[in-house]
């Protein structure tokens, strides 16, 4: 079975874009850890647009958890055509205070494990001349972000990595997406290393988009075959004018803003 497998799918954009995919009559591999709702969205997909859709249970922040998918998906003999690392997580608070282990997991969800699938799953796009992957970013890619460090600093890596793969995999066919959302209105700020009085403070005024909004232009990109692209008209100008400041200015920049919004006395 050919299959496009979308990583973080049971919730927010990743439930989103299955949806998407699924009225183009793609064939899924939803992956994500809450089996529950896995279920229940491809009984959803199955029923109705009559495509075959199956679900993995994985824990991505896990280091052995990106190869056991793969052997899964050839037990199962399912090729992988289109490719999209959409799951993820952040945190928001001072680096120092952070919880360690929560912050390593961040690195090891948006990076390691982006990187152990793309690799698993690329090379049978090569044989085949063809292929499609999307590796979802985020506007904080194109900017630093004080209070979000090594969230901020994951997404850099996404956006090098993307652009320096895309130019890899040209001549064989495959083509490689960086898509990158702004704000979403979704669970993510919701976690607990996320929801906090320096989290509230990101989203304060931000301007959103739902994740149907999302996975529309998600799925628009994927049509025109685009190796690049800012979900949102409003975030596309401010990331052309993040290209022209400097990196230093906007965290200085950034980092007065949140102190003063959040009141910084009460942290000395």
């Amino acid at each position: 079975m050919n299959a496009t497998l979308i990583t973080g799918a049971s919730d927010g954009i990743g439930k989103a874009i299955a949806r998407e995919f699924a009225s183009l009559k793609h064939n899924l591999v939803l992956v994500a850890r809450n089996e529950e709702r896995l279920a229940a969205l491809c009984e959803e997909l199955r029923s109705k647009y009559r495509i075959q859709v199956q679900y993995i249970v994985a824990d991505l922040t896990k280091p052995e958890a990106p190869g056991a998918l793969f052997e899964e998906c050839l037990q199962r003999t399912i090729s992988v055509d289109v490719l999209i690392n959409n799951a993820g997580k952040g945190s928001s608070g001072e680096f120092f205070k952070n919880d360690l282990e929560a912050e390593l997991e961040i690195i090891r969800l948006n990076n390691s494990s982006l990187v152990a699938l793309t690799h698993l799953f690329l090379p049978e796009m090569i044989r085949n001349k063809k292929g499609f992957i999307v590796n979802v970013a985020s506007m904080i890619a194109f900017f630093p972000s004080p209070y979000m460090a090594v969230y901020a600093g994951s997404k850099h890596f996404v956006k090098a990595f993307t652009y320096s793969l895309t130019e890899e995999c040209r001549p064989y066919g495959v083509n490689v997406l960086l898509f990158s959302p702004g704000l979403t209105t979704s669970n993510f700020m919701n976690t607990k290393a996320n929801n906090n009085d320096w989290g509230k403070v990101l989203v304060q005024g931000s301007n959103t988009q739902t994740p149907e909004q999302v996975a529309k232009e998600l799925v628009t990109a994927y049509k025109r075959n685009k190796t690049f692209h800012v979900s949102g008209s409003r975030n596309r100008v401010f990331a052309i004018l993040a290209a022209h400041l400097s990196p230093g200015f906007v965290a200085r920049s950034f980092a007065k803003q949140k102190r003063k919004q959040i009141g910084w006395k009460q942290f000395m």
